[in-house]
C-alpha cells in the first residue's frame, strides 16, 4: 500500500481548517481511506491509503479530499488554462517510448515545503502509476532556463525546426494548414517548441543532475548513480530517447534531466515533460501534477504536442492540446446506490454527497426508475465502473454512520465443500510425506508444454489432444512478463522449476500442489473451464512409477475411491512407465516416471516420479 509523508501544518493550511488538532485530523481521514501509520522524523503523518486513489499521492491532494469531505468544495473543478505558449515538437522518437505531453505552469512560489511536495509526488507516481518510469516518466524543468525555438511564420517564410534552434529563411512557405488538436482542427500559432527525439547514446551530451561534468547518455548510464538505476529502460534502444531545446539536450527520459534546467525554491515558471510507453498512462499522471500546482497558486498553461507526419506511433500527423482536462461521464441508479450501500435515499441526497465526492450528478428519470449522470474530474484515474461511484458516495455519507443488520436470510454461513475437500487432500498429502507448495497460476507457452515435452496445442493430432496438460491456454493480452504469459493447464510444469531452482537442496524431495488449472472451453459462458488439480512428485535416487502409485493408492483409499492405472502413453513422461489414473471408472489424471528429456531440460540429475489428477475425482 502506498505511503505519503503529509505535515500537518501544511495540511490545515491548503484546508483552510487551522482550528484541527492532530486528532481531529486523524479521524478526518480515517473517514476518506487514509490510514495514520506514525510520524516521520520530522512530525510529519505518514498516511497509508488504497494504491488507487493517486491524486492523494501529495499534501495538495490529500487536502482537497478533505476540502470535498468538509464541504468546502462541491462538485467536478476544472481549472482554467491559458492558451499555449510552447509546442513539444515529436520527430524520429525512439519506437518503445513513442508517446510525450506537458504543461506550464507560471506564478507559483514553491518555498515552505512545496517543493518538496512536488518532487515526493513526481517520485510517488513513478513508482505506482508510470511503473517505476518504465511506463511513464516526469521531468520538471525550470521554464526561464529553456531556450525555445519560433516556430513563428513570419514574411512569407517558414521556420524550420532543428535541434540547435537555428532557423532556415530560404524556404518559402506555402499557405499554413490546419492542424488537429484532437478531432478539431485548429490554426497554428506563434509558439516556442522544444522537440522530442532520439539521440545518438555515444554522440549528444549535457550535464546531468548531481553532476558538474557533460556527459553522454552511454556515460550517464554507466557511470550516474541515477543512469545506473533506471538505464536499463533504454539500454537495448538504439538511439535513446531525448528532450532539446534551442541550445541543446536538456533531458534524458526517463533517466535523469539536466542540470541547466534544474528547479529551486525560488523557480516560479515550470515546463513540465512527461514522456512514455502509453499516451493514456503520462496524460492523466500530467494532470495529477497540475492539479497539485495549481493548489499551491500556479497558473496551468496549455502545451501543444506536435506528432510529425513521421512519428512512431498512432498520433502521428496529430497536434495535440494538453493536459487533457477533459471529463468522463458514468451512469448509475438510485436502486443499485441504495442496495449496495443499504440505507433509502432521496434523490437530492444522492447528488448533495457526489459532490462532497467531487463529482457531479445529474438527475435523470427512465422506465427502470431515477438514474444519474455522473460527472468524473481529469485527476481521477480511479473511477472505471458504476460501483467506484457508489464508493465514493458511501465515504461522503459515512460508513461509520450506517447502522448495522443482520442478512435477512435464513441460512447459516460455514465451509464451501470444495474448500473442506481440498484441505481434506492437503492433510493426506502432507501426511504421505509430500511438502506443500503454492506456485503461481501464471506462466508461460514454453514451461507449459515445450520444456514438459508437450507440443503447442496447436501442433497436437487427435491421438493425443486429450493428454493432461494439453488445452488451449488462457493467454494475457499485455502481460507484464514475457514469464508470466498464460494461465497454466496443469501444475506439474510449476512443481518441475521448484525441483529446477532447488538442486542444491539435500534429497529427497517430495513435493504437492493443489491449485487452479485452465483452458479455454467455448462450452463455458466465460470462454474459460478451471479446475482445482492435485499434482505431486517424488525427486530421489529410487524413485520409481511404483512409489508414485503406492502414494496414489493411499490417497484413493482415503477418500473410498477404487483405483484402476492402465497403461498410456504421455509425451512428458518415459514410454511404458505411465499410466492413466481412473478412478471410480472415470479417467482424470496421469501418472508415471518423468521422461529424461524433462529432466534434463530441468537440470536435474535425479529421476523423478509424479501424478496429476482434477481434485473433484475424490469427491
Amino acid at each position: 500500500m502506498p505511503v505519503v509523508d503529509v505535515d500537518p501544518d501544511e495540511l490545515r493550511y491548503l484546508t483552510g481548517h487551522e482550528e484541527k488538532d492532530d486528532d481531529e485530523l486523524k479521524s478526518d481521514l480515517f473517514d476518506l481511506g487514509l490510514e495514520f501509520e506514525g510520524w516521520t522524523e520530522d512530525d510529519e503523518f505518514q498516511l497509508e491509503f488504497a494504491p488507487d486513489r493517486l491524486d492523494r499521492l501529495s499534501v495538495e491532494g490529500v487536502a482537497r479530499s478533505l476540502r470535498y469531505h468538509y464541504g468546502d468544495d462541491r462538485g467536478v473543478y476544472v481549472p482554467s488554462t491559458n492558451s499555449a505558449e510552447w509546442t513539444i515538437h515529436v520527430e524520429d522518437q525512439p519506437e518503445g517510448r513513442p508517446y510525450v505531453t506537458g504543461a506550464v505552469v507560471r506564478g507559483l512560489d514553491l518555498s515552505d515545503g512545496a517543493l518538496e511536495s512536488l518532487i515526493q509526488l513526481q517520485e510517488k507516481l513513478h513508482a505506482t502509476m508510470g511503473r517505476k518510469r518504465a511506463k511513464g516518466a516526469i521531468g520538471v524543468h525550470d521554464l526561464t532556463m529553456l531556450k525555445g525555438t519560433d516556430l513563428r511564420p513570419t514574411d512569407g517564410q517558414s521556420s524550420s525546426l532543428d535541434l540547435t534552434g537555428g532557423q532556415d529563411p530560404t524556404e518559402a512557405s506555402e499557405e499554413p494548414q490546419d492542424e488537429m488538436v484532437g478531432d478539431a482542427a485548429v490554426e497554428p500559432v506563434g509558439t516556442n517548441a522544444i522537440t522530442y527525439t532520439g539521440a545518438d547514446p555515444d554522440d549528444a551530451s549535457f550535464v546531468p543532475l548531481e553532476s558538474d561534468a557533460e556527459m553522454t547518455p552511454s556515460e550517464v548510464i554507466e557511470h550516474h548513480d541515477t543512469g545506473q538505476k533506471y538505464g536499463d529502460l533504454v539500454a537495448d534502444y538504439d538511439r535513446v530517447p531525448a528532450i532539446y531545446d534551442a541550445i541543446g539536450l536538456f533531458s534524458f527520459p526517463p533517466v535523469i534531466n539536466g542540470r541547466r534546467t534544474e528547479v529551486a525554491e525560488d523557480s516560479r515558471d515550470l515546463f513540465i515533460e512527461l514522456t512514455g510507453t502509453d499516451q493514456w498512462t503520462i496524460d492523466h499522471m500530467c494532470n495529477i501534477i497540475c492539479y497539485a500546482l495549481e493548489a499551491r497558486g500556479g497558473t496551468i498553461e496549455r502545451v501543444d504536442v506536435e506528432y510529425a507526419d513521421d512519428a512512431n506511433g498512432e498520433y502521428a500527423g496529430k497536434t495535440l492540446e494538453r493536459p487533457d482536462f477533459g471529463t468522463r461521464t458514468k451512469t448509475v441508479t438510485l436502486d443499485r446506490i441504495e442496495s449496495l450501500l443499504g440505507v433509502d435515499l432521496h434523490p437530492r441526497d444522492v447528488i448533495d454527497y457526489a459532490e462532497r465526492a467531487g463529482l457531479t450528478a445529474t438527475e435523470r428519470t427512465v422506465d427502470e426508475g431515477t438514474v444519474f449522470d455522473v460527472e468524473i474530474p481529469p485527476y481521477r484515474v480511479d473511477v472505471i465502473h458504476p460501483l467506484d461511484i457508489v464508493d465514493d458516495i458511501g465515504r461522503a455519507l459515512g460508513f461509520n454512520s450506517l447502522e448495522p443488520t443482520y442478512p435477512d436470510v435464513s441460512t447459516v454461513g460455514g465451509r464451501h465443500e470444495r474448500s473442506v475437500l481440498e484441505d481434506a487432500a492437503r492433510d493426506t498429502l502432507v501426511g504421505l510425506g509430500f511438502e506443500d507448495l503454492l506456485n503461481f497460476h501464471m506462466t508461460n507457452e514454453a514451461e507449459n508444454f515445450e520444456r514438459m515435452n508437450l507440443p503447442e496445442p496447436g501442433d497436437a493430432t487427435d491421438a493425443n489432444d486429450s493428454l493432461v496438460g494439453l488445452a488451449d491456454p488462457v493467454t494475457i493480452q499485455e502481460p507484464y512478463s514475457e514469464d508470466y504469459t498464460v494461465l497454466r493447464t496443469w501444475a506439474l510444469p510449476s512443481l518441475m522449476m521448484v525441483l529446477e531452482n532447488n538442486t542444491h537442496r539435500r534429497y529427497p524431495q517430495d513435493l504437492a500442489e493443489i491449485g487452479l488449472a485452465a483452458g479455454l472451453d467455448d462450452s463455458q459462458n466465460t470462454g474459460v473451464s478451471e479446475h482445482r488439480t492435485v499434482a505431486a512428485a517424488l525427486a530421489r535416487t529410487d524413485a520409481s512409477y511404483e512409489d508414485a502409485k503406492a502414494r496414489l493408492q493411499a490417497i484413493a483409499e482415503a477418500f473410498g475411491k477404487d483405483l484402476e492405472t492402465p497403461a498410456t502413453d504421455h509425451p512428458s513422461f518415459i514410454d511404458g512407465r505411465a499410466a492413466d489414473i481412473v478412478l471410480d471408472g472415470k479417467t482424470v489424471g496421469v501418472i508415471g516416471e518423468v521422461h529424461p528429456k524433462v529432466l534434463v531440460e530441468h537440470d536435474l540429475e535425479l529421476p523423478v516420479a509424479a501424478f496429476e489428477f482434477r481434485l473433484d475425482a475424490l469427491e
